[in-house]
């Protein structure tokens, strides 16, 4: 099927190879009208996506732009609004629509981040003395990391101190309640930034977290006291947060271990935990959608109990022919998914699945038909529009991007159902669907999300439908049940054993996870995508999906237009770390080495795993073979191109390195002429740049963290000097 179909070439319009480009644009203009106004109730469905784009404007930008220029835009959408309001031209007030979603898509997202906005700490300090009130306290790994608030401090100034602060403690703090005043000694360090250009910033999410410093505290918290909260919310959000941490204690005292952190991390959101090994393993089983709270658990939740309260009324003769036991069973729904959005910690995926959840039970109520894809479109534009920053996190983008082509293949499904007769005796049937379900949505949902695992983490597994197909009934059947009777019970102390029935299912899952992710060829580790790869490929789902008619399969042309760039993506053959002492070099055989001096251990893993490749830093040391030698005062290293890398360590070899090294990057501050090297880095330069990553080209490219990051709140320092490598010569 030719492009000339979906667009409707015009008859009389030549074939020939010299007029094939002019008729193609003249089907395009003559046959997108009418393809538009075919599609006229979808065009509802590019709103969020038209806002997403102006807030991912708003995050590309390299400087912060001005809260000025928010305010215009605000006043140029409400000037736009009155002309669509005024205009009778359609395309021309559908133009102007999206042109007001993506200026105030723009704007809410400066907006947010004034409101936000609160000190960052931009050095390490400590150990300092600072007394706190405990947001929440979770465990995460062999320690248990405490969010405080209302935070005092003498060793730092009013105006610097963060508004909130997170650190962990090693013992004594498994038993914080939030709302507790604590006092505690810790080393304070900035929220860490990318790893690499382009990597993942944890700063930019913390910074929207409100929290402005991390660290870790020397011995156990010692308790101060118990304030009343400050403000009229705050006791009510107090109070919900003690509401999940008596949950969560609850949960990890019947069920210790990964299986009581997987339960706290399906009831309450806390997935804090749970072992890295059992996370990997439901990770690499295409099993990590149970973690996040998201569609499957609110419907499990929310129609389970439509259906528990729908059939006990329907026992009852007079109500069920007098009374409209549906609508009272959707409104108990109703409120039951309430309840678990609020206990749950109300996460991006969680709002979505119960914003969709909820317009369906309304419309029951209202004797309205539920539009699922408007449903997605509305749950979309509430997040974006209280929460921008979700965009570019890969819960949102991840949550998203499997629901919208759920929807699309069950739209799809929906005009064949009509076509397609039924055999078999009737439970047959049932049981037939309900394993074709659980395969199609494990297939499509993989489909749909593998290139943001890609982006975000660095993998793609192969055997997701094989894994939900033996975990979905035990988490449909025994874990979620089970789940909602424990809570029903926990008021009344008679959770236990549908507490232990729940551990059951959790550890039979970990189970299927652990077997299906150690099958051969199980997961695939893939090298970083660029993000321009992953808005293509966005773009062209987003067409392919959102579109009902045959014209949709064009957005196949950006999405593996984005594929080709993905795979041909250059890769940078040196890569330094904040420290100046973390150093990888790509070797002739094509992968990462570390030199034997590092001491960045994560960002050495984190260049590893973006690289694709499996290794842990102490399995990728560099040795002669790769044309590394070291020794006390420092390291040198023949790179692929045949040029010299060297990595001084000590004053004396600084020298001897200037004079024979092509690259130079030294451990300490360069303060003698160093003309020689087509690129001099010292620790002032690392410290500025917070990390190089440079490619063998000519002339050398050399990209920083600090650039790729931007003049941004959450860079918390000055940028002005760290946008790219100073040539060589002697350090100023």
């Amino acid at each position: 099927m030719g492009v000339g179909r979906f667009l409707q070439i015009p008859r009389g319009f030549s074939a020939g190879p010299g007029a094939r480009l002019p008729a193609l644009l003249a089907a395009f203009s003559h046959g997108l009208p009418t393809l538009l106004l075919a599609e006229r109730s979808r065009w509802v469905l590019w709103l969020p996506v038209a806002l997403g784009t102006g807030i991912a404007f708003y995050f590309s930008l390299p400087f912060e732009p001005s809260g000025r220029l928010a305010l215009l835009l605000m006043l140029a959408t409400i000037a736009a609004s009155a002309l669509a309001a005024l205009t009778h031209a359609v395309f021309l007030r559908a133009c102007l629509t999206l042109a007001i979603a993506v200026a105030l898509g723009f704007a809410l997202a400066k907006l947010r981040e004034e409101l936000v906005a609160a000190p960052v700490l931009s050095a390490r300090i400590g150990p300092t003395v600072l007394d706190g009130r405990v947001g929440y306290a979770e465990p995460h790994g062999k320690s248990i990391r405490v969010l405080l608030d209302d935070i005092k401090s003498r060793e730092i100034a009013p105006s610097a101190l963060p508004y909130r602060i997170r650190i962990s403690f090693r013992a004594g703090a498994g038993a914080l309640v939030p709302g507790e005043r604590i006092y505690a000694m810790a080393v304070l360090m900035p929220p860490p930034g990318p790893a690499a250009p382009g990597a993942y910033d944890f700063g930019r999410a913390a910074f929207f977290d409100r929290i402005g410093a991390v660290g870790y505290a020397y011995g156990k918290p010692r308790l101060i006291g118990k304030p009343p909260p400050p403000g009229l919310s705050a006791p009510l959000v107090l109070a919900i947060e003690h509401l999940r941490w008596s949950m969560t204690m609850r949960l990890h005292e019947v069920l210790p271990g990964s299986e009581g952190s997987i339960a706290s991390a399906l009831i309450t959101g806390e997935r804090g935990g749970i072992s890295e090994s059992d996370e990997q393993a439901l990770r690499d089983a295409g099993l990590a959608h149970v973690l996040a709270i998201a569609g499957l658990h609110m419907a499990l939740v929310g129609l389970g109990l439509f259906w528990v309260v729908r059939a006990s009324l329907a026992l009852i003769p007079a109500l069920a022919l007098g009374y409209p036991i549906k609508k009272w069973a959707a409104a108990a729904a109703l409120c039951g998914a309430l309840f678990y959005l609020v206990v749950s910690g109300a996460a991006a995926p969680t709002i979505r699945a119960f914003t969709m959840l909820a317009m369906m039970l309304i419309a029951i109520l209202v004797d309205r038909p539920a539009l699922s894809m408007r449903s997605v479109a509305l749950a979309a534009t509430i997040i974006l529009v209280l929460e921008p920053e979700s965009l570019v996190e890969p819960g949102f983008q991840m949550s998203f991007a499997a629901v919208v082509g759920l929807i699309a293949v069950a739209e799809w499904e929906q005009a064949r159902a009509v076509q397609r007769g039924t055999w078999g005796p009737a439970w047959l049937g049932s049981v037939r669907r309900y394993l074709r379900g659980i395969a199609t949505t494990s297939l499509v949902g993989s489909v749909a999300t593998v290139p943001y695992a890609i982006y975000h983490f660095d993998r793609a597994t192969h055997y997701a439908v094989l894994g939900n197909l033996l975990a979905m009934p035990i988490m449909g059947f025994v874990v979620m049940p089970s789940a909602a009777v424990a809570v029903i019970a926990m008021p009344f102390g008679l959770d236990a054993w549908p507490l232990r029935a729940m551990g059951l299912g959790i550890e039979s899952m970990l189970a299927v996870g652990r077997w299906v992710s150690q099958l051969p060829g199980a997961v695939t580790v893939m090298p970083a995508w660029p993000v321009s790869a992953l808005v293509l490929i966005s773009l062209g789902g987003l067409w392919c999906t959102l579109w009902r008619r045959r014209w949709r399969w064009l957005g196949l042309m950006p999405a593996v237009l984005g594929v080709l760039v993905a795979v041909n993506a250059p890769v940078p053959d040196i890569l330094i770390g904040r420290d100046g002492r973390t150093i990888a070099i790509r070797t002739a055989h094509g992968g990462l080495k570390l030199l034997p001096s590092y001491r960045d251990g994560w960002s050495a893993n984190e260049w590893l795993k973006r690289d694709g490749d499996e290794h842990v830093a102490e399995d990728a040391i560099a040795t002669g073979a790769d044309g590394v030698a070291c020794d006390a005062i420092g390291c040198v290293a023949r790179l692929k191109d045949g040029h010299l890398l060297a990595a001084p360590l000590r004053v004396d070899a600084l020298a001897e390195d200037c004079t024979r090294a092509d690259i130079v990057v030294s451990a300490v501050a360069v303060s003698v002429p160093c003309e020689n090297p087509r690129l001099v880095i010292d620790p002032r330069k690392t410290a500025e740049s917070d990390g190089y990553a440079i490619a063998l080209s000519s002339p050398l490219a050399a990209a920083t963290v600090a650039a790729a990051r931007g003049e941004r709140p959450w860079s918390a320092r000055n940028l002005s000097s760290a946008g790219s490598a100073r040539p060589a010569g002697p350090a100023p």
